[in-house]
């Protein structure tokens, strides 16, 4: 493992505190970055060092690599944490970091590709023997194709953005006659959202419970599961209310899903914290969702349970 002293948070508000509060306990030197319109945050006054990365649009200061790798250069952090939200997935950034000797505080830019595009992960699952939602991965820019493959997996259907995330880009299509139109208007927003309009097809699991669990890896291929958080409540495709433990999840139904999320994460070569997200149908059985390949919003929940800092 990399050996650094300083590490520089690429990030702002409550993530940034958060992890400015581990890194002194553990000893390491801090650098804050801001934009000029954050230059009285807290986190800010709580680092070591505090560098501004530029102007108050994010793609100006928080988005932009060049600038957060020259302020770790100027301030000779050896390591940049992401926390989450901005570059936290940006395969580019840890890639950069890489390229500019930085230890980069997360998983490969090799395994956020990957797990970044919902066709690509999903062959990566099959090749992992981790249960998938019957679905169709292959081009997608024929409607005939695409209206041939959801005939075969039957309707409801979902139509989601492979490069997607953050509940962007899927449409729900119960009906054959429907399915041109969702398709396009999720094509469109994909490529306003993502810059890539790839689409693929998935069974639509009605009234089935969304489970993550929380995963954890070394560089020497270690992989443990910290337990699952239930996140069903959700609103237009964002999560509300997270519980843990999940009320109603057998010891057995964990313990499978698990095993499969440390088979998720193994497949990639992933390092550090990371949650792998799950549909269980109302049958017990259980599909692979997507990867979020940093530290989540909701890591407290599973902190909270374990009395494990995830950070």
């Amino acid at each position: 493992m990399s050996k650094f002293n300083t590490i520089l948070i690429a990030n702002r508000g409550e993530i940034a505190v958060r992890v400015i509060k581990t890194a002194k306990e553990m000893g390491y030197e801090t650098v804050a970055v801001y934009s000029e319109a954050d230059r009285d945050a807290l986190h800010v006054a709580l680092a070591d060092t505090a560098i501004c990365i530029g102007e108050s649009a994010v793609d100006k200061s928080y988005l932009n690599i060049d600038n957060i790798i020259a302020a770790a250069q100027k301030t000779n952090a050896e390591a940049i944490h992401p926390g989450y939200g901005f570059l936290s997935e940006s395969m580019e950034f840890a890639r950069r970091c890489e390229q500019a000797g930085l230890t980069f505080i997360g998983p490969p830019s090799a395994a956020i590709a990957v797990m970044g595009n919902k066709t690509v992960a999903r062959h990566k699952m099959l090749d992992a023997e981790v249960p998938l939602v019957p679905g169709y991965d292959g081009p997608s820019g024929d409607d005939q194709v695409l209206q041939q493959q959801a005939d075969r997996i039957g309707y409801p259907v979902m139509v989601k953005a492979a490069a997607g995330g953050g509940g962007r880009g899927i449409r729900i299509v119960r009906e054959p006659l429907k399915l041109k139109a969702e398709a396009e208007s999720a094509r469109a927003e994909a490529l306003s959202s993502f810059g890539s309009s790839e689409l693929l097809l998935e069974k639509c699991v009605e009234q089935a419970r969304h489970i993550e669990i929380q995963i954890f890896a070394d560089k020497a291929g270690h992989t443990v599961y910290l337990g699952e958080r239930d996140c069903s409540m959700q609103r237009r495709n964002q999560k509300v209310i997270e519980e843990a433990p999940a009320p109603g999840m057998s010891d057995e139904l964990r313990k499978k899903m698990g095993e499969a999320a440390v088979q998720a994460a193994k497949a990639v070569n992933y390092v550090g914290a990371g949650t792998v997200e799950f549909l269980v149908a109302q049958d017990g059985a259980f599909y692979f969702l997507e990867m979020n390949t940093r530290i989540q919003v909701e890591h407290p929940v599973t902190e909270v349970q374990t009395g494990i800092d995830i950070v």
